[in-house]
């Protein structure tokens, strides 16, 4: 009795061991990345995981018009992150620092994007709109296509700067500047 319950926890173990190894080495379709950014004295963090196009219609279909059942979470897998050592202003409305989990809602002409104090989530699946810091509407407008889901940052000065987002034929910007 003793050699069958030591070989049935050998074999136990063993798939145990192999299961851990077969997740430490499972590659992400949609791979992690992140991007910060210094705003005069302020840092800005972006992390996020960038899902491609693959042939697939993105914008109304992939990812849903709107915010039924919830919001898109800006990225893939866990939440997308947004971080700033100190206080914004985000298309003049403020932020105070702080990591937030970064959802957006869009609509062909108009997109809400949504800071939430929540920033632990995966995805967007127990999104909490009374967890909401901030809601801000932005413009996207056409770009050329980019394959894959990637954020950058450009117009920099000394206060201020644009968040943009890109991906498939659109880009979403977003302003930002340091808080007074």
């Amino acid at each position: 009795m003793k050699t069958l319950a030591a070989a049935f926890l050998t074999l136990i173990i063993a798939g145990m061991t192999a299961s851990s190894a077969f997740t430490q080495n499972d590659e992400r379709v949609s791979q992690a990345a992140s991007i910060s950014q210094k705003i005069g004295a302020t840092e800005v963090v972006i992390t996020y995981s960038r899902p491609g196009v693959k042939g697939r219609k993105i914008w109304g279909e992939l990812v849903p018009w709107g915010e039924k059942p919830f919001p898109w979470r800006a990225g893939a897998n866990e939440n997308t992150t947004i971080s700033f050592s100190t206080d914004v202003e985000i298309e003049g409305k403020k932020l105070p620092a702080g990591k937030y989990g970064l959802h957006m809602t869009p609509q062909q002409d108009q997109w809400t994007i949504i800071f939430s104090k929540k920033n632990n989530s995966w995805g967007s699946f127990k999104y909490n709109k009374d967890e909401d810091a901030l809601r801000v509407n932005v413009k996207p407008v056409s770009a050329p296509m980019k394959e894959w889901l990637e954020y950058e940052f450009d117009d920099m000065t000394q206060t201020s700067g644009t968040i943009n987002l890109y991906w498939e034929k659109l880009r979403v910007p977003i302003a930002v500047k340091i808080a007074k």
